[in-house]
């Protein structure tokens, strides 16, 4: 099925009805209906693969930052994104102290 075909589809009463009802469903993010059971569990390496999602519309200032040569080749070698790559993992050792009670 191409673009064109579901632009140009002729939809039926029931169809509209059916989508108005998925719709609310997930805009009230109603999961009651998906069956976990036949969701495979993630493995160990893909757990320690996985990054923190950023926020669509982040709030950010500029600074100007001095880093040890190294470092930020280390990032470079990441690929593209470095900047955004010490934003997040700030941001993560940030969230990560939150989470931590005071004095441990």
């Amino acid at each position: 099925m191409r673009s064109e075909d579901i632009k140009s589809r002729k939809w039926t009463e029931r169809d509209r009805q059916t989508l108005r009802r998925i719709a609310v469903r997930q805009g009230a993010a109603d999961d009651s209906r998906i069956n976990f059971k036949e969701i495979p569990r993630l493995t160990d390496e893909q757990l320690a693969s996985m990054v923190r999602l950023r926020d669509a519309r982040p709030r950010k200032v500029a600074v100007s930052v001095r880093l040890d040569a190294q470092v930020l080749e280390w990032l470079r070698s990441k690929g593209d994104g470095h900047l955004t790559r010490i934003n997040d993992i700030l941001t993560n050792l940030m969230e990560a102290e939150q989470r931590t009670p005071p004095g441990q």
